[in-house]
């Protein structure tokens, strides 16, 4: 890193970049088992299952007992806490059963939205109170990269400048402090697709979110080779009458991360060489 005091070493930053970069390898992607309780209720009780510790652990073997080709697409899947102290029924770890597919182990940290007083029903996310302990102690468990989640709303009076410079600050302390635990933080400032915004507003406020993160990521001399970005589509609201095609859906969403995240983060050689591509003959998968 290039400021006065060094947080990392040349040791710690390789660990992180090696990590990151495993995680977004060429054809791979991040399996997301992450669900809070309260999220598997939603789940299970739609399909008529009990939401039990048991079920859920039932749920989560299914997933990590993908075959080889699971090995091929997947370079890291995402715990929440239960998860990484749980076993199948042949008596292995979540962790280790991952880990011996070659697949990197994350881990949910942040403790989930409060409201940010002053606001239009604006939120800040809770948790760095003993991360950095908890961040220790996942590693030894066998963690090698974390996930936080800020949520932010669009509305005409909102996201406000406080919320945004609020959520930007977390994300970057949240990261700094998984960075010098050895763990790589994935920076996840969410947009949702609520309310009747047009996709033009939404193009608008994801880049300025996105600026004031990487702003605030640097402020925290974060090193950004050892994160990675999690960022919302550009859409339009839910509500909006008017409906976009998949092509200016892609080019909003592409141009808003050229215009904000810098190139020494990585996975973004999956979108930057878009902008060669003739809009008509941009699609989305998925």
């Amino acid at each position: 890193m290039t400021h006065q005091y060094p947080a990392l070493s040349a040791e710690q930053k390789k660990e992180l970049a090696d990590i990151a970069q495993q995680i977004v390898a060429p054809g791979k992607g991040i399996l997301a088992a992450d669900e809070s309780v309260g999220s598997m209720a939603k789940r299970l009780n739609g399909i008529g299952v009990d939401n039990t510790e048991e079920n859920r652990r039932l749920y989560r073997q299914i997933l990590f007992k993908g075959d080889e080709r699971m090995d091929k697409c997947i370079g890291g899947v995402i715990f929440f806490h239960e998860t990484m102290y749980q076993q199948g029924d042949c008596g292995t770890n979540f962790v280790k059963m991952i880990k011996d597919k070659g697949i990197l182990v994350g881990i949910k940290v942040d403790k989930g939205v409060v409201p940010l007083a002053g606001t239009d029903g604006e939120t800040t996310t809770q948790g760095l109170d003993g991360l950095s302990e908890r961040c220790a102690q996942y590693k030894k468990d066998g963690a090698d990269f974390a996930k936080w989640r800020c949520v932010l709303k669009i509305s005409e009076t909102t996201p406000s400048s406080l919320a945004i410079m609020e959520n930007a600050n977390v994300l970057a302390r949240y990261a700094s402090i998984c960075q010098q635990n050895g763990i790589v933080p994935i920076v996840e400032p969410e947009i949702l697709p609520d309310g009747e915004h047009d996709l033009k507003r939404c193009q608008y406020v994801s880049e300025k979110v996105l600026a004031a993160c990487y702003k605030a990521l640097s402020d925290h001399h974060v090193y950004l080779e050892g994160t990675l970005l999690k960022p919302n589509m550009v859409t339009a609201g839910h509500a909006c009458p008017t409906k976009y095609t998949a092509q200016e859906i892609a080019m909003a969403t592409v141009t808003a991360l050229r215009r904000t995240v810098p190139p020494a983060v990585p996975g973004g050689r999956n979108f930057y060489p878009f902008l060669t591509i003739p809009i008509p003959q941009l699609t989305l998968i998925g």
